[in-house]
């Protein structure tokens, strides 16, 4: 009867002792997450120091990091189209000391690459989109062409004579360019670069005919009159270059190719931290000196309601059904 009683007593003890322990790890983890950050925080960027995204990211990171009171760091991680970063993400601590900053590669890479060892729609918590970049479609200057219609017939009589230069397999520039062939039923001869500095050096220098290109490097070309514009892949006119029309509005129905960027952390992030690095974007996105040098360098900063979870997560949803289809059928690298 003692040991039976004893045996009772024991098991009670050992039961209130789990659900104190339990209870001290839950009321530890609240206030981790109260008190988060306490040290510095990485910004992951999936390509080498000095392109668009690096811009952008190292835009933002310094006012996020005083709206969080800590210091965010941008890190580097290049190779592979963004999947090694994105790997290195996706498989980082779920502790909210690991943000990440991607642009339309998200969406591309399950089309793109086989057997990818994380998915961009179920690896990931999101936090917001960031910014679009625009993309022109550029001809050479001596292109007899000298508007959107008169390429159409040029297009048409010359068929795969007609050269479009892209910054190579995967690249936003060949997505748009193939789009663009894809809506007007042609297949042109794609040239590929190692990016779209040399690409576009061989647009100016006259080697290939056509090339669509972000707007942050070819506006001061299209108003110096070295390229010829065709068309903006925007639903509406261009401030910086209000004289060229969107190729929507001249019969392209609703083609818009933008190089969007979004925020996300590795999967399992508590929702106080992502609600805070969620405020700390906002806060970096209204601060008046990041928006004057994004609105200086034809880049623009997304609606409100964009800059959320949801926003990003459909965003991102849309964009892998519209571009899977259009790289599995050119059958990319092309």
């Amino acid at each position: 009867m003692m040991e039976t009683k004893l045996k009772i007593k024991n098991f009670v003890f050992s039961g209130i002792t789990a659900a104190l322990t339990a209870g001290a790890l839950l009321s530890g983890n609240a206030l981790a997450q109260k008190d988060w950050p306490t040290k510095s925080i990485n910004l992951i960027v999936p390509f080498a120091a000095g392109g668009p995204t690096d811009s952008i990211a190292r835009l933002i990171a310094v006012p996020m990091g005083q709206a969080l009171g800590q210091t965010v760091v941008v890190e580097n991680v290049p190779g592979a189209g963004g999947t090694i970063a994105s790997t290195k993400v996706a498989r980082a601590a779920p502790d909210g000391y690991t943000i990440y900053i991607h642009h339309m590669g998200m969406a591309t890479a399950n089309a793109l690459y086989d057997k990818l060892p994380y998915d961009p729609m179920t690896s990931f918590e999101y936090i917001g989109q960031v910014a679009d970049v625009p993309m022109v479609l550029l001809g050479k200057k001596d292109l007899p062409a000298n508007n959107f219609k008169e390429l159409e017939a040029y297009i048409k009589a010359n068929g795969s004579k007609v050269t479009m230069a892209n910054a190579g397999p995967g690249a936003v520039s060949q997505l748009c360019g193939l789009l663009f062939q894809s809506r007007m039923g042609v297949k042109l001869t794609n040239i590929p670069y190692k990016g779209t500095g040399p690409a576009l050096t061989d647009l100016l220098g006259g080697q290939v005919d056509l090339l669509c290109d972000q707007t942050t490097q070819t506006i001061p070309y299209i108003k110096d009159g070295r390229v010829k514009a065709y068309g903006t892949t925007t639903m509406k006119r261009l401030p910086a270059i209000p004289n060229v029309p969107t190729l929507n509005e001249q019969g392209l129905k609703g083609f818009e190719v933008k190089v969007w960027h979004g925020v996300y952390t590795p999967k399992g992030v508590p929702q106080p931290i992502l609600d805070k690095i969620n405020a700390a974007l906002k806060k970096a996105l209204n601060n008046p000196d990041v928006k004057k040098r994004l609105e200086d360098a034809n880049i623009d900063i997304v609606p409100a309601n964009k800059i959320s979870a949801k926003g990003l997560k459909d965003h991102l949803d849309n964009e892998i059904n519209v571009w899977g289809p259009v790289i599995r059928k050119a059958n990319i690298p092309d």
